[in-house]
């Protein structure tokens, strides 16, 4: 934004921050021209309150608020208050009359919640916008609902949606509302009952007490009535089903989503069940009111909100009566459990039969059924059991399908009863169980080893291997926190012979007593089984194991399957553990760009199904990931966010995984004095160690700081263990990073053939970004005893090694050595385009050829979003303000470097003995 548009104090907004630049973007254009904007989104999803807030940022000119119709009250905030008459006006006289109000300065009209406007004053509007270009320095914000089609009046001007608010955003807004005084369960159940549109959250909150939100009341069933959702909706539900017809086709829609898998359901299923209402009802197909959007023969609301309260406000008798048609439908269809689900939907009171065949059907593995929908038939059977034990059986089930749906927290809601000493022993181990399993994802795992170990002791005597199970979980839970204590200890139960959950326990007890040779045979056995096992639990496991292995490419290929395998059987949960040990598998090979594409997929998943703590593992990844190559302030705000959610939960892998990623950056950046530092914490004796099965990962990085600056002894402390950890095996590069160690502790007569040893060992291993760090400590080497010529062999080697593994910073800091020896780098331009970065060099070079941000970040293997941050860095080191004004400067750096360009590197004085 220029000065002519300013923050907003007063009015506060949530998550908005893209489209909050996009109208700061249009403000800003109106000192030269006219332009105009269409704001979209659900109803409650901040529409008036992003006009408002436009209104007050914009200070180049006056504001005018425009609204058709009944006069209303002027929205709060500056600018005057116009009305256009029903009937319409001549766009030009519209116009005209606008830049009258102007006074010669730039003027912002708004105009809020124009669907709601005759079509005559809608077309006058229309028209009006589509003669902005050419009319002067006159702005307009016009507001649509987002749950009616959009008005072709509007068509000519781009659109700007307001989607629903992330997690933490409606967090943020939650805390802010309430002062923060909230009970940790009341508030995610309010987050998750709003599912992120901020009016419905307020109105959640408007309408408890301070007792239920601090928890010593119990929250009302359901948390969002229909008054709840009418207050959120406002006015959005006036007029949307004019006659009966409508109304009912509403209200079919609206019931046969809640046994969907998603908001889409078959147009000619509700076609069946409207006959069954009303013989003769038209087919909905034929014509779609405006709430619904009909696609390849699915029919679905345009507004979650919107469906909500069609289905909560509609007289009880009729919406028992659209479940009992649907039920009807579906029975002659085959399909069992929605059709069970809808029956039971009709009734108002216990139905100790109709609820066991739901929870049978439920259970049936065998049913090409999901996970959310398993969880939904088994609560509604819960909720018409009258048997208290049975009742709490039927809960923990549906908890459980709900993990595996990736929804922790409703499976924290239904686990709650279960977890009553009035409940079996039995029953009580599995919510137990799915309690731990629960927090190990999302939440302190210190808790849920305790919850897990309680889980096997409960469960011993009735499923031995559900007991087993628990037990290797709360075996991770310790893993996680970087307890081996409690680890060796939670291990150290048997579990009886030949199965996936002993091989792994063993193979790890060993691992962690130091037995390295009885560890490889049984987790060698869990590894094998990928190759035979298709469950997704049993893939992740083999991955685990491989990884401790060393065996990465192993792991790849049982993450991958167990991706596949869980994204097959619908179980959301399991999707971003895959993608975690994917990306660490690619950052144990040295694929980083690999790496940061699974770990971005990892870190939507994980934060889409409240899983924090994978998110926390998947920010890490991509610390590490970013530490070789992106700016400084990209690694800070990965490593940042890992450990935000380590401290709070115990983390102790992901923090030292993210501490780790924080001073490989340092190191890749030529300050080994700061990565020494940090690095020290991690790798040397004492309590402040990092994690147990973590910290050697670090010591190479360790080493070469230490030696950089003259903590030999320090350096050496490490190694006769890292030699142990390197002869097991743990990762393709090990040896030859043991290798590199000693060449850098070794003295000058040995040094210089042991750096010949690691680079063949490299050469046997592959790894360029590996066998680049060995070539410039080596080039390092050479230059400081005065071999320039060979120095500059090696440099360029790792320059090349570098560029090829997309490690810039580590290119960029080779370059500093070639220039300390005289030699010139070539490839990355000349003049102006010499201060960017390699990444913003490759970046800039296919930008200026012509190619959109999305196919320059699938050439690169990078993000979108990682494209349009360097090249905001590039426009602000080149001065350029377009993408026309970049391509001729590029054009004109590569004509001068044309002559010159083809080689790695050559000499540039006589400077080369420095």
């Amino acid at each position: 934004m220029t000065g002519e548009t300013i923050p907003c104090p007063d009015v506060r907004m949530h998550g908005r921050s893209t489209q909050r630049r996009a109208v700061g973007a249009l403000l800003d254009r109106l000192r030269t021209h006219g332009a105009g904007l269409v704001v979209t989104g659900e109803p409650g999803a901040g529409r008036t309150t992003l006009l408002t807030w436009a209104a007050h940022a914009f200070t180049a000119g006056p504001v005018l608020h425009l609204t058709a119709g009944p006069r209303t009250p002027p929205p709060p905030g500056p600018g005057t208050h116009t009305w256009l008459p029903d009937q319409g006006a001549d766009p030009h006289t519209l116009l005209e009359t606008w830049r009258a109000a102007a006074g010669g300065r730039p003027l912002l009209v708004c105009a809020d919640d124009a669907h709601l406007w005759s079509p005559a004053a809608r077309a006058a509007l229309g028209a009006a916008a589509g003669l902005l270009p050419g009319t002067g320095r006159v702005g307009l914000l016009v507001s649509v609902a987002g749950h009616r089609p959009h008005d072709a009046e509007f068509a000519r001007l781009p659109v700007l949606r307001l989607d629903p608010l992330t997690r933490p955003q409606a967090a943020t807004l939650l805390d802010e509302a309430t002062g923060g005084d909230l009970d940790p369960a009341v508030r995610a159940e309010l987050l998750a009952e709003a599912d992120g549109n901020p009016a419905l959250l307020l109105a959640l909150v408007r309408r408890l007490s301070p007792a239920e939100l601090r928890g010593h009341h119990p929250l009302p069933t359901p948390p969002a009535d229909a008054a709840t959702l009418a207050d959120a909706a406002g006015g959005a539900l006036t007029g949307l089903a004019p006659d009966e017809d409508t109304r009912t086709l509403l209200l079919t829609v609206a019931a046969a989503v809640a046994a969907a898998d998603g908001p889409h359901v078959d147009a000619g299923l509700v076609h069946r069940a409207l006959r069954h209402l009303r013989p003769g009802a038209p087919d909905p197909a034929a014509h779609v009111p405006g709430p619904l959007l009909l696609s390849d023969g699915t029919l679905r609301f345009r507004s979650t909100l919107v469906r909500r309260a069609v289905h909560a406000l509609a007289e009880p008798g009729r919406r028992r009566a659209a479940h009992r048609a649907l039920a009807r439908a579906l029975e002659a269809d085959g399909h069992r459990l929605p059709a069970l689900l809808h029956r039971s939907w009709s009734l108002t009171g216990p139905a100790p039969l109709l609820a066991g065949r739901l929870a049978a059907e439920a259970s049936d593995t065998a049913a090409p059924v999901s996970h959310r929908l398993r969880a939904t038939a088994l609560a509604r059977a819960a909720e018409l059991t009258p048997d208290g034990p049975a009742r709490a059986e039927r809960r923990t089930a549906a908890a459980e399908q709900a993990l595996l749906a990736g929804e922790p927290e409703r499976a924290r809601r239904l686990l709650a009863p279960a977890r009553g000493h009035a409940a079996p022993a039995a029953v009580r181990g599995r919510a137990e169980l799915v309690s731990g399993l629960t927090e190990l994802r999302d939440g302190p795992v210190d808790d849920a080893h305790q919850s897990l170990l309680l889980a096997a002791s409960l469960l011993a005597a009735h499923d031995p291997g559900q007991a087993a199970r628990a037990t290797l979980a709360a075996a991770d839970a310790a893993w996680a926190a970087g307890d081996l204590t409690a680890c060796l200890a939670t291990l150290g139960t048997d579990t009886g012979p030949g199965d996936v959950v002993r091989d792994h326990r063993s193979g790890m007890r060993a691992l962690l007593e130091g037995h390295l040779d009885r560890a490889a045979a049984p987790l060698g056995q869990v590894v094998a089984r990928a190759g035979t096992d298709d469950r997704p639990e049993t893939l992740l496991r083999s991955a685990a194991a491989a990884l401790l292995l060393g065996e990465v490419d192993a792991a790849r290929r049982a993450g991958a399957r167990a991706l596949a395998a869980a994204r097959h059987l619908g179980s959301d949960a399991l999707v971003p553990q895959a993608l975690e040990y994917l990306a660490y598998a690619e950052l144990r090979a040295g694929r980083h760009a690999q790496a940061r594409a699974h770990a971005e997929e990892g870190l939507r998943t994980a934060l889409r199904t409240g899983r924090r703590n994978t998110a926390a593992h998947h920010h890490a990844a991509l610390a590490l990931a970013a530490s070789i190559d992106e700016e400084p302030d990209v690694v800070a705000r990965h490593v940042d966010a890992a450990l935000t959610t380590a401290r709070r939960h115990g983390l102790a892998q992901a923090a030292t995984l993210a501490q780790w990623a924080a001073a490989r950056a340092d190191l890749g950046r030529g300050r080994p004095l700061d990565a020494a530092d940090r690095l020290a914490l991690l790798v040397l004796p004492g309590p402040r160690r990092g994690h147990f099965a973590v910290w050697r990962l670090a010591v190479p990085c360790f080493v070469e700081a230490a030696v950089l600056t003259g903590r030999h002894a320090d350096a050496r402390t490490l190694l006769a263990d890292f030699a142990g950890w390197a002869a097991f095996g743990a990762g393709p590069q090990s040896v030859a990073q043991l290798a590199r160690c000693r060449a850098l502790l070794a003295p000058p007569a040995r040094a210089d053939a042991l750096y010949r040893q690691v680079l063949a060992r490299h050469d046997e291993t592959g790894g360029d970004f590996e066998r680049a760090r060995t070539a410039l400590l080596y080039g390092k080497w050479l230059r400081r005893r005065r071999r320039p010529k060979e120095a500059r062999d090696q440099l360029g080697t790792a320059l090349a090694g570098f560029e090829r593994s997309g490690a810039g910073v580590w290119a960029e800091q080779t370059r500093g050595e070639l220039r300390a020896i005289g030699a010139a780098t070539r490839g990355t331009g000349t003049g102006a385009l010499a201060r960017l970065t390699p990444q913003q060099l490759r970046i800039a070079r296919q930008v200026a050829e012509g190619a959109t941000n999305r196919e320059v970040a699938l050439s690169l293997a990078v993000s979108t979003r990682t494209v349009d941050y360097h090249l905001r860095k590039v426009f602000a080191a080149l001065g350029v303000r377009s993408r026309v004004e970049l391509a001729r400067m590029v054009d004109e750096a590569e004509k001068t470097a044309g002559e010159v360009r083809g080689t790695t590197v050559e000499p540039r004085g006589r400077a080369a003995g420095l």
